[in-house]
């Protein structure tokens, strides 16, 4: 497994770092099922997202559609604009992100830190609403106005796929095929769908588990407002070509009060985990009990907590939204305790 997760001893580039993350046994049953994090915050930028940031990089660069000194603009609600902000800075492109009040302000202070002109749909509106139509629509009026500029759009963007594969070959080398079930977000697709496609070519026989935000569209209604970042597919925008049902075995929804609470509960293990993230581990924490003796289940953990110190984990945040809920973080305290005593 160490072969499969090592990096080079020395790198040139920040993106030579991208990729070989571990793997945390965050509990297991007595019966000997296991649920293992595949943790992508140990990516540059804190998130998996620079893979496929790269990958649609890559793939502009071949077609042709992007040359020397040209801009990338993309929508974005931070993280896939922090890996375009690092490519960007390395290959000498001009990185636009198109972004609204709902994302974690961290995200915004570090994609400008990185060299990114930010660009607000909503900038007369604090409140923080999630605006992800509008902002798909002014990056891709922006890109059509300007020669030598790309639109990136990460929600169509075959690419994005594409810079998964390499977490299904991660998965595959590290367990040596003994993967059972792949649990993920599900926001563009790419993530899980890109890894589930490329890893049903190495392993056969796994089941793969959708989790989207209560709120969001993708496996139904109803829609509402959701705090969940850089997730689900909120109403007013088109679920993405990525999302690949044919791949997906079980579609899920999972609250923002249950979510966070899940957050917030890891983080009392020493792991901070991203808000979509406390959504998947409180799914894959419900189900692991009932899984037939010997499963392995793989979550991915798209992107690390300290970007949501000031939301997650900030409880006059929490409350302003009526989203701190400590009942609900103790029993998910509970359910950590006993299933980490058998570790």
């Amino acid at each position: 497994m160490s072969g499969a997760l090592e990096r080079p001893a020395v790198v040139s580039r920040v993106s030579d770092l991208i990729g070989r993350t571990p793997l945390l046994e965050l509990a297991a049953t007595e019966t000997g099922s296991r649920l293992l994090l595949k943790l992508e915050m140990f990516n540059p930028t804190g998130t998996a997202k620079i893979r496929m940031a790269r990958a649609m990089i890559d793939a502009a660069e071949a077609a042709g559609e992007l040359r020397t000194g040209g801009r990338i603009i993309e929508s974005t609600s931070g993280n896939t604009g922090l890996g375009l902000s690092v490519i960007a800075a390395e290959r000498g492109y001009t990185f636009t992100a198109v972004v609204d009040h709902h994302a974690a302000a961290d995200k915004l202070r570090a994609m400008k830190a990185l060299g990114a002109e930010l660009v607000y749909v909503d900038a007369d509106n604090d409140g923080g609403e999630l605006h992800t139509a509008a902002r798909e629509e002014l990056a891709e009026d922006m890109a059509r106005d300007e020669d030598n500029a790309v639109f990136t759009e990460q929600h169509n963007n075959p690419a994005n796929a594409v810079g998964y594969f390499s977490v299904a070959h991660e998965l595959a080398a590290a367990l040596d095929g003994d993967l059972d079930v792949l649990i993920g977000a599900v926001g563009t697709g790419g993530g899980l769908c890109g890894t589930g496609r490329e890893l049903a070519k190495l392993i056969t026989g796994f089941t793969t588990i959708g989790v989207e935000p209560k709120g969001s569209i993708a496996f139904g209604g109803p829609a509402h407002d959701y705090f969940q970042s850089g997730t689900g597919t909120p109403e007013g925008a088109e679920i993405g070509a990525l999302v690949d049902f044919d791949l997906i075995d079980e579609g899920v929804k999972v609250g923002d009060v249950e979510a966070f609470a899940t957050c917030r509960s890891v983080a009392r293990t020493g792991l901070l985990i991203g808000g979509s993230a406390g959504g998947v581990v409180h799914e894959a924490l419900n189900r692991l009990p009932s899984l037939p003796p010997g499963t392995t289940m793989v979550a991915l953990i798209n992107d690390g907590g300290e970007k949501y110190l000031d939301t997650v984990f900030d409880d006059d945040w929490m409350a302003e939204r009526d989203l701190l809920a400590p009942d609900v973080e103790r029993a998910v305290d509970e359910q950590l305790g006993k299933l980490r005593g058998n570790r």
